[in-house]
C-alpha cells in the first residue's frame, strides 16, 4: 500500500468541521470548541449540515455525505475535524467518492465512530489519518494541555514524531517484551471488527496493531478479540499496542465474569511478539494522538514505542 501524507496545517489555515456520524446534545459546545480554534490562530468552516438531527444521526446519510464531500473537495480547507463520534460513520462507507479524497488528501481527524472513515481512507486511499480529539468532546471546555501538545505538533511539524509517552511520564505496562515494526492500524475495538469481512478494512504485511474501547463488558471484548482471532489477522501482527478500556466491566454483580484485565491476559499474555498496556489513547480527556498507516516501533524489552517518521509533509 502506497501511503499519502497530508499536508501540514499552518498558522492562519481553515479547519472544516463535520459531523459524519452524531450530532451533540448540546449545541453550544460546537460554538465553544470554535472560539478555541479561533482563538489558537485558525480559521474555521462549518459544514452547512452540521447542527441536524435525524434520530441518533447527525442529518441524513445524504446531508453527511455532502458535507464530507464538500470539506474534501474545498481548496481552501486544509484539514478536516469531526464534531463528535457516537454512530452512523459506517452508514457512509459504500457512498464516499474516494477518488476525491485521494485527489485532495488532508488532515482527517476524529476517533470512536469516525475510526470507521479512517480505516477506510487508509485502505481506499493510503491517507494517513490521525486518532486525535473531537471539537465538541475534548475542545469544548477546558483543553488537556498533554492532549493539546502532542495533537497539534504531530499534525503541524513534519518532523519525526518519536517516542509515545504518557502523561507524568507514566510507564507503560508491558505484556510481553520483544521488538517488533510494523504499519500502525486499528482503532476503537468495535469499529474495526465491525469492518472485518468488507472491502474497508486495511490489511498491511506487518501491522502493528492499537485498540481501544468504551463502555463494553469483559465478555464483548473477549467476543470482538476473538472474532479478530478468528479471521487470522493477529497472523501477520508484530506487536499490539492496548489504549485505554474505558467502563469496560461487568456493572451487574450478580453475573459470572471474567474482569477485563483477565480477558486481556488470556488473549495477549502468551503472544510471541510485543504488547503493551496502559498507553493512553482512547475515550479519555489526556489522549495520545495517534497516526494511521506510519511505521511503529514497538520495544517491549525497554518499554517504549515510537514513530520515526512525520505524519504530515
Amino acid at each position: 500500500m502506497k501511503l499519502i501524507k497530508p499536508p501540514k496545517l499552518n498558522a492562519g489555515d481553515v479547519i472544516g468541521l463535520i459531523s459524519p456520524a452524531s450530532s451533540p446534545d448540546d449545541l453550544n459546545k460546537i460554538n465553544k470548541g470554535v472560539s478555541y480554534l479561533e482563538s489558537i490562530g485558525y480559521r474555521v468552516e462549518l459544514g452547512k449540515n452540521v447542527g441536524l438531527q435525524e434520530g441518533y444521526l447527525a442529518g441524513t446519510d445524504e446531508q453527511r455525505l455532502e458535507d464530507l464531500h464538500y470539506m474534501f473537495e474545498n481548496k481552501h480547507v486544509k484539514a478536516i475535524f469531526s464534531i463528535r463520534g457516537g454512530y452512523g460513520s459506517t452508514r457512509l462507507l459504500d457512498k464516499i467518492n474516494y477518488n476525491l479524497v485521494k485527489r485532495n488528501p488532508k488532515i482527517f481527524v476524529g476517533y470512536s465512530d469516525i475510526n470507521a472513515l479512517q480505516l477506510a481512507f487508509l485502505k481506499k486511499c493510503g491517507l494517513v489519518t490521525f486518532a486525535g480529539p473531537m471539537l465538541a468532546v475534548d475542545f469544548h471546555e477546558q483543553v488537556s494541555e498533554f492532549t493539546e501538545e502532542i495533537f497539534w505538533r504531530t499534525i503541524t511539524s513534519n518532523k519525526k514524531i518519536g517516542r509515545l509517552k504518557n502523561p507524568s511520564e507514566e510507564k507503560f505496562f508491558v505484556l510481553r517484551k520483544g521488538r517488533g515494526v510494523g504499519n500502525l492500524i486499528g482503532g476503537n475495538l468495535s469499529i474495526f471488527t465491525s469492518l472485518i469481512g468488507t472491502e474497508f478494512l486495511p490489511q498491511f504485511k506487518s501491522p502493528v496493531f492499537i485498540f481501544e474501547e468504551i463502555n463494553e463488558p469483559p465478555y464483548k471484548i473477549d467476543r470482538m478479540f476473538n472474532h479478530i482471532r478468528l479471521a487470522k489477522l493477529f497472523k501477520n501482527a508484530q506487536a499490539v499496542i492496548l489504549g485505554r478500556f474505558v467502563n469496560c466491566y461487568e456493572t451487574d454483580n450478580s453475573k459470572a465474569s471474567f474482569t477485563l484485565n483477565e480477558v486481556i491476559l488470556e488473549y495477549f499474555e502468551k503472544m510471541k511478539i510485543p504488547v503493551i498496556y496502559n498507553v493512553k489513547h482512547g475515550h479519555i480527556k489526556d489522549n495520545i494522538t495517534i497516526p494511521f498507516g506510519l511505521q511503529c516501533i514497538v520495544n517491549g524489552s525497554r518499554g517504549f514505542i515510537e514513530i520515526p517518521e512525520s505524519g504530515v509533509v
